[in-house]
Order: structure tokens, then sequence, then C-alpha cells
């Protein structure tokens, strides 16, 4: 699915990525975790195409970029991120804001045709939105948005979807609510690479994790070989004891040696 061998990524006297090297197989879903500032969303602009590395090569669905369309790549790929949302029209309908996603528009300036008008409100319905559907995208709360962009990814049916921070600033209820669909993309057939700096943001869809620590690989495989209290204390730096409930790992700074 994703191949991404010995990336490197240097500006000026920076060196962001060092020789990080990722197999990503059909039927896994995976979370970069790590630090700000780690590389992780470097690595999803290289995914995307977006970014490329001063060494190494990526492999995305059987592309191999530098041998192929990008443009065609993009198709098959869904995005949430922050960078992306801002330039989405707050006053737009909830729903073309959904529809949007069927061309990777922005905004539409022609007939929208129903099928695609149809599918935008039945993926909004099937988040707890469809009350929200003719509301402007601006009266949001910054969860429902999050969930909103989610609709507009899946309304393309990509084959794999990514996920930059999705999460971040949400407040509690809204975060588990956010998790909560994407838990349920095990329901569809996309692949996820999902990153984050929080642990417990690791819902049994993932399967996979990859810690990055100062732009390079700390640690990749299974998740529950892979979150363990000293590969989580290697990675952040602060001493950890690790927790297992209903499949998702939660984290408790133990007092005493941390390196901060």
């Amino acid at each position: 699915m994703i191949s991404l061998q010995h990336l490197s990524l240097r500006r000026e006297q920076t060196q962001i990525l060092d020789d990080v090297s990722l197999e990503m197989k059909p039927g896994e879903n995976w979370v970069i975790l790590g630090r700000n500032g780690s590389g992780k969303t470097t690595l999803l602009e290289m995914m995307t195409g977006y970014l490329f590395p001063s060494k190494g090569s990526v492999e995305v669905l059987g592309y191999k970029y530098g041998q192929c369309d990008l443009r065609e790549v993009r198709k098959e790929i869904g995005y949430i991120g922050p960078s992306l949302m801002e330039k989405l029209s707050l006053n737009d309908p909830v729903w073309e804001v959904v529809a949007t996603g069927a061309y990777a528009f922005l905004r539409f300036y022609q007939t929208i045709p129903e099928s695609v008008k149809e599918r935008a409100l039945e993926l909004l319905e099937g988040m707890n939105l469809g009350g929200q559907a003719y509301h402007p995208f601006g009266s949001l709360s910054q969860g429902e948005r999050k969930k909103a962009m989610l609709a507009r990814c899946l309304i393309a049916s990509p084959k794999l979807l990514i996920m930059d921070e999705p999460c971040a600033g949400l407040d509690l209820y809204e975060r588990e609510k956010m998790l909560h669909e994407i838990n349920k993309l095990g329901e569809q057939k996309v692949a996820v690479v999902y990153v984050t700096h929080h642990v417990e943001e690791i819902v049994p869809l993932f399967t996979h994790v990859a810690l990055i620590r100062g732009g390079k690989l700390a640690g990749a495989g299974p998740k529950e070989a892979v979150l363990t209290q000293e590969g989580l204390m290697d990675t952040f730096g602060v001493p950890v004891a690790v927790e297992w409930e209903h499949g998702r790992p939660w984290i408790k700074i133990r007092p005493g040696g941390s390196s901060i």
C-alpha cells in the first residue's frame, strides 16, 4: 500500500527527516506518533506528493512518485488537515462543503448533480449531522466541522485516508465523538494513516504504530509491540506507564526519572 524507503529531508542546516523507512501493507491502519516538530506531518506531505525528500523513494497505492501523474494518485487519497479546512467557505451549507469532495473542489460554481447531493446528505446523516446539513459550515462547532470533513473525504470513496491531527483543539466530548466516527472506518474499504501526538487517540481501528523522534524512526510495527513503556519514554522523553483498556492504550506519567 505505502512504501517509504530511506527518506531524508534537509533544509539548510536542519535535518528534518533522517533515513526513515516504512512499509504499510494492505489491511493495516497506521498511526504515526511523536512529539511536536518530530517530522510526522512532513511524512504525510511526502505520502500525498506535496513534498519531496532530499533522498529516498515514495510509493503509494502502486504509484512510484517521480514516475507517475500525482494528480491521478491524489484522486485515490482522502485528506483531513488544518490547511484544507482553512480554505473552505464558512458561508456554504454543510452538505455542499461535503459534496465538493466528490470533485476535489473547494467551492461549486455550477449545478450539483442530485445524486451527489443525496450522497452528501446520507453521509452527514450517518455522522449525526443530518440536522445541520443546510446550516452554514461556519455555524458548526470545531468537532462537527471535522466530522463534516471526514464525510467530505468519504464521498469520493478513497482507497487511502490520511488524517493530520484531526482531533487537535477538540474538548474531551468532541474528541470522543470524532474518534467514534474514525473507528467506524473499519466498515469502509479504506486504509487509514493517522498522525497524532496523543496516545489515547489510538482507537481499535488502528493496527500498527510508527514512533518518530527527531526526524528518525524510533519504532514501527503492531501497536501492542511498539507502544511499550520503554518505546514511549524514548519517544517523548517522559517516564510513563502504559495501560490498555477496551482496545485503547492509556498512559500515566510516573514521578521521578524525567529527562525534562
